[in-house]
């Protein structure tokens, strides 16, 4: 069958090179691709908010499945689109892509259909949100910009002057546009955090290996948020914990959607805590996960697109798909001044020199001559596979070792 990734980072990059490997592939095209992906993929030059573009292309080219990688034209509504046009899509509709587009949407269906997660209030306007911050005597707390912000729109408050200056940031000076025009107050959770990644049919669901990333800048956790600087697959769970996912998230995520009525085809992404209390939703998102995906597609044995295709023709139910035993660490190589200003431009040295069984998924660079320059925050995802968390760590930072760019940022403890 012919396909259409649409998307261009590292997490594209994986799943076109997961993609690649079906039996069933006949042509693959990614819109609107990358320089790295090439090799993968015919890249035609058209937007992937040109909804109007792909359809003809679809067309044209007799595409038979569109994969959605990124969360913004998912929020635009390309799945309906698409499917209005008569092409299969996996990616969820417009009305599902809220469940990541809104924290307060995703919330709420939380709350309706009883998948734990924390106490939440929403605040609508800058005065209200600093009024209930001065009520409020139970610090930290986190504070969430409503809407899309790349992964970076969450504080977590230690203090009255530190939530204060959230809400000024998201609802007054707009960092992040009209997605802070409202914002989600939390109760703040501590406890070990996974990455629970699950494909959906609108009827039934498939758990992915559960992987880890790791969100702050530095080691130790230390540093602003960002959109995450590496992943490890898989996470140990203890049985009864996977059954406590699989029943009151996953399984409760479905019978949400088909009572409320919500078209779904796609990733759930349920970023999990698990506190004394069980696990609980930190948040959903509707795709899947940068990095994560970069340190779970290795794993995937089996043939991916043939999943891909029966959550379209919502034929999941009792399908199975072969994952590897061995464990993955992804690693991200990222620019200087990231997350708030990444320096572009810089050449990437090394490429060539990365050991024989390390994997690199590009998500910021540009072509340039016969060598690449960094063009984004996130430049590279290197990822390794081994017998243990420890092999597939030192195979992933030998690689690292080899590549170099000027002001290059990563942390040294992705896996520990």
């Amino acid at each position: 069958m012919n396909v259409l990734l649409i998307g261009s980072g590292g997490r594209e990059h994986a799943l076109a090179w997961k993609i690649k490997q079906s039996p069933q592939l006949g042509r693959l095209f990614a819109i609107p691709g990358s320089a790295a992906m090439k090799n993968l993929a015919d890249c035609p030059a058209i937007s992937q908010d040109d909804f109007e573009a792909i359809s003809e292309f679809c067309g044209a080219n007799k595409i038979e499945l569109v994969v959605v990688g990124p969360e913004a034209p998912l929020a635009k509504g390309i799945s309906d689109f698409l499917s209005e046009k008569g092409i299969k899509v996996f990616g969820p509709s417009q009305k599902g892509a809220m469940l990541e587009a809104s924290k307060q949407f995703a919330k709420e269906f939380m709350y309706r259909n009883s998948i734990p997660t924390a106490a939440f209030t929403v605040l609508y306007d800058a005065a209200l949100a600093r009024e209930k911050i001065k009520e409020n005597k139970r610090y930290p707390v986190v504070i969430k910009a409503d809407g899309l912000a790349a992964g970076k729109g969450v504080r977590i408050c230690a203090n009255e002057g530190a939530a204060l200056e959230a809400v000024a940031d998201f609802m007054e000076r707009r960092i992040f546009g009209a997605s802070g025009s409202k914002v989600v107050m939390e109760e703040f959770l501590t406890g070990r955090e996974a990455s629970v990644i699950a494909l959906v049919d609108g009827e039934s669901f498939f758990m992915l290996p559960v992987s880890r990333d790791h969100k702050r800048l530095r080691d130790g956790d230390e540093g602003p948020n960002t959109g995450g600087m590496g992943a490890v697959c898989p996470v140990e769970l203890e049985p009864a914990g996977l059954e406590l996912i699989k029943k009151e998230v996953l399984q409760r995520f479905v019978d949400g959607i088909k009572k409320e009525q919500i078209p779904f085809c796609g990733v759930l992404f349920a970023g999990l805590i698990f506190t004394p209390g069980g696990p609980k939703v930190l948040e959903f998102n509707c795709r899947f996960g940068d990095p994560e995906t970069q340190s779970i597609m290795p794993l995937v044995a089996g043939d991916l697109l043939q999943m891909l295709k029966a959550c379209a023709d919502k034929d999941l139910s009792g399908r199975k798909l072969e994952i590897s035993r061995k464990t993955c660490v992804s690693v991200v190589l990222a620019s200087g001044g990231y997350p708030e200003n990444p320096e572009k431009g810089k050449e990437i040295t090394g490429l060539y020199k990365v050991p024989a069984g390390a994997l690199v998924f590009h998500a910021g660079t540009v072509k340039k001559d016969d060598g690449y320059v960094t063009g984004g925050g996130r430049v590279l995802s290197v990822t390794a596979t081994g017998d243990s968390v420890e092999e597939a760590r030192q195979k992933a930072y030998a690689a690292v070792e080899k590549i170099n760019f000027e002001g290059m940022q990563y942390r040294k403890d992705i896996g520990l």
